[in-house]
């Protein structure tokens, strides 16, 4: 079918709607790590790391710092929020962000996105109504409903294996990371950001590190990366670092481990580096998750980093808006380096639209537009509806400017850069 300015829109639309995605970062676990909301098993673990249902969709961070602002801490203070249920604090929420305001945020609209697609009308307004239909769903189940709405076909986990209730859910099971919707990524950021921290931990746990790096210390961090590589059947090792973070750093611990301990690792298995920079964590501790910010962090460090390192790959988000246009010009000068998505405060349909666009201006097809950073399940519905809404909307006004050229496009010819873009760019990275 050959492609025109009076049907462009029209193919762009269904060929990213109808392209199976590949979301390359979550938050999301398989059942078997357990879940708070244990639905029709009735399995529920209070400690549990799959979350799903109406009341984690309205209790995320997101909506936790807005209504902070709606309801200050002087009216309702945080340690008072925190003593609520989570039930009593999704009442909040509710009752201050769409009840009693109109839900125009982001964060708002995707909770109500979420629960229409599910088949659940948002006009009901009823919490109590829609918890009992959660209540029904058994969460596997309820994975692949969520999968099949978003036309997502895999989802990739992030694995902290510094922290204690996820470390031993490994440790206890063997099959919790044998889900194959799932695929595994080992988390460490101790290493690179805490290494005192990480040694004791690594002490504890049996390898023979101290705090003062040796060539022994190197070998034993080495080991317990690739332990952890196996046992995990990780597809990448990542990290989130602060916008402070800078390459390379005389004396520093995390430059040195960084450098002798995990990218020779992961050269040796072949595996992607992620690292997400530029969040500063914990401006506000009383807003717990909901505290951390963005800083503008420093490009010429990725440089640095690709440039010494050319057998390693590195998967490369950063949040500051200020970062985008620099580093998409480093990623055209290194082809080791994938930069990928709209983390966090940057996954906002205006941002997503300015930033495709410059992404494509200057790469083409060559990165990775987005992944939903998903840590509620039914997240992944509205992140990536929003998300492909924009991404069609782009797509479609770069063809058209191809298109008036005299170039020729074919409907196969969109399909195949879809697939590029949604699916197969991630996977030929990871060869």
């Amino acid at each position: 079918m050959s492609v025109t300015l009076g049907n462009i829109d029209a193919v762009v639309s269904a060929a990213v709607q109808s392209q199976p995605i590949i979301d390359i970062h979550t938050h999301l676990y398989t059942p078997r790590f357990g879940t708070p909301l244990g639905g029709a098993s009735g399995h529920s673990d209070p400690n549990g790391l799959l979350l799903w249902g109406v009341d984690e969709l309205i209790t995320y961070h997101y909506l936790v710092a807005e209504v902070f602002r709606v309801v200050p801490a002087s009216v309702l203070p945080y340690e008072s929020f925190w003593k609520l249920t989570k039930r009593e604090q999704a009442d909040h929420i509710w009752k201050n962000l769409f009840v009693e305001r109109s839900p125009v945020s982001e964060g708002c609209r995707g909770v109500l996105t979420s629960l229409m697609k599910l088949g659940l009308d948002p006009a009901d307004r009823d919490l109590n109504k829609w918890r009992k239909h959660f209540e029904q769903q058994d969460p596997s189940k309820q994975i692949d409903k969520c999968m099949e709405i978003a036309n997502v076909t895999s989802l990739t986990m992030t694995n902290p294996v510094f922290d204690d209730n996820e470390r031993a859910r490994w440790l206890a099971d063997e099959t919790v990371g044998t889900d194959p919707r799932f695929k595994a990524v080992l988390r460490i950021d101790p290493i690179l950001r805490a290494w005192p921290t990480a040694a004791r931990k690594l002490s504890q746990w049996g390898y023979d590190v101290s705090e003062q790096i040796s060539q022994k210390t190197i070998e034993e961090t080495r080991r317990f990366l690739r332990d952890w590589l196996k046992r995990q059947k990780a597809i990448y090792m990542a990290v989130s670092l602060p916008p402070t973070w800078r390459y390379p750093v005389a004396n520093d611990a995390g430059s040195t481990m960084l450098e002798q301990g995990v990218l020779p690792v992961a050269q040796e298995f072949g595996i992607p580096m992620a690292m997400m920079i530029g969040s500063a964590t914990q401006v506000n501790p009383s807003l717990k998750d909901a505290g951390d910010v963005v800083g503008k962090s420093d490009v010429m460090s990725v440089i640095h980093l690709c440039s010494r390192f050319p057998k390693n790959r590195f998967l490369m988000t950063m949040l500051a808006r200020e970062n985008q246009h620099e580093l998409c010009v480093a990623a055209r000068k290194f082809g080791n380096l994938m930069v990928f998505g709209c983390w966090w405060f940057l996954n906002n349909p205006s941002m997503i639209d300015e930033i495709t666009r410059m992404r494509i201006e200057l790469m083409g097809t060559s990165f990775i537009p987005q992944h939903s950073d998903a840590r509620v399940l039914e997240q992944i519905i509205y992140k990536w509806d929003h998300s492909k809404q924009v991404i069609a909307k782009v797509l479609a006004d770069k063809y058209k400017e191809t298109l008036a050229t005299g170039w020729r496009l074919s409907e196969d010819e969109i399909k195949r850069d879809v697939k590029h873009l949604l699916h197969d760019n991630f996977l030929n990275f990871l060869k």
